[in-house]
């Protein structure tokens, strides 16, 4: 089956970027370099094509009834120009797709992971409820992700609409190089910046110039796949079918923040399951570790006490660009969980001695 491509895959190829396959996607993986790419990131601004991401629209008389009942977090507390975390619960106390939720006048918008869109979709449908409608339109929107702490006054440069009326997690539908965008102080690096979502976009290639030549004096980048990964594991940031996925139990992820079981969520999937859990206390719970000598943490290795013991296993691990260790995400034993807890990887048969750390890792 011929891969996807986004409305900018031109774009990529004549700058030269190395494309690999990603959800479905033809998708840039870099360009210069995954660490050139992770540090103008977060020294200048870099700009990522994630137009790859979904985006499902839900609106209705009984939207705000129907979402309470499928989403974790409280949506009743979003307001017009807001945006959430949040994740869909499944049956089995596991998680079908974490995603953030917009909240406009009339409709609300999921914007979920790339290889996700269908299952969430299909997921929604099921639950769906009179007064509910619920439309992907993953096809039609394109995003970049602007990202660094020069991303503000380069996207300024293009629009008429103040920026810093925009505080974190939330949004504002306004013009940049003269088309509809909404302009979402969102992010997945942690270097701040916003992400712009077109709808039918028809000229990719002047949006890309006007917004590579406003960045210019900042030495703006473009940036693929490879650099967003290690910066949002340096954030301790989670990844679906990595950190999380169908069989991980969220509390045990760490997302009780976003796990709110109030009146009004009577009919939430899996509620009964993450109930017990807050109640009876999780068995196991994701970490953050530093690696304390030399040694790379990969998705898969064995986790163990210092005896050798196995505890846990890594979901996500890289060499930190940034802060020149490894550092790896990871499931471990609760009596592991704690800061400061010496631990060990297995590499190619070799036991690294590692430290738990208070996320994130890059302060």
């Amino acid at each position: 089956m011929a891969l996807k491509q986004t409305p900018f895959h031109d774009i990529h190829t004549k700058l030269g970027a190395k494309l690999g396959e990603f959800a479905g996607y033809d998708m840039p993986i870099q360009y210069e370099g995954i660490k050139a790419e992770h540090m103008a990131v977060l020294e200048g601004v870099g700009v990522f094509d994630v137009s790859h991401m979904g985006s499902i629209v839900v609106k209705g008389p009984k939207a705000l009834e129907y979402l309470q009942n499928v989403c974790s977090n409280d949506i009743s507390k979003l307001q017009p120009g807001k945006a959430q975390y949040n994740y869909l619960p499944n049956d089995h106390g596991g998680i079908v797709d974490d995603f953030i939720i917009y909240c406009f006048d009339d409709h609300y918008m999921l914007v979920a992971n790339a290889a996700n869109v269908e299952k969430d979709y299909n997921w929604l449908q099921k639950h769906l409820i009179d007064g509910a409608e619920v439309t992907d339109q993953s096809d039609r929107m394109c995003i970049l992700a602007v990202q660094g702490p020069k991303a503000k006054e380069t996207i300024q440069k293009c629009t008429d609409t103040d920026l810093d009326e925009i505080p974190y997690y939330a949004f504002k539908e306004g013009k940049f190089a003269g088309l509809d965008v909404i302009f979402s102080n969102t992010g997945y690096t942690g270097a701040g910046g916003f992400e712009l979502y077109f709808l039918d976009l028809q000229d990719p290639q002047s949006v890309w110039d006007e917004l590579f030549a406003a960045g210019k004096e900042y030495n703006i980048q473009p940036c693929g796949l490879g650099a967003r990964d290690t910066l949002r594991l340096e954030m301790g940031f989670c990844l679906y079918s990595n950190d999380i996925d169908d069989t991980t139990n969220p509390l045990e992820a760490g997302l009780g923040w976003v796990t709110k079981l109030i009146d009004g969520k009577e009919n939430l999937p899996g509620r009964k399951i993450l109930e017990e859990t807050k109640a009876n206390g999780i068995k196991n719970r994701l970490v953050g570790f530093e690696v304390v000598g030399r040694g790379i943490p990969r998705e898969g290795y064995k986790i163990t006490d210092l005896e050798g013991n196995e505890i846990g296993r890594v979901t996500s691990g890289t060499m930190s660009p940034s802060l020149m260790k490894g550092i790896g995400l990871g499931y471990v034993q609760k009596d592991f969980k704690d800061p400061g807890t010496r631990i060990a990887i297995e590499v190619r048969g070799k036991s690294v001695e590692c430290e738990v750390v208070k996320l994130p890792f890059r302060k």
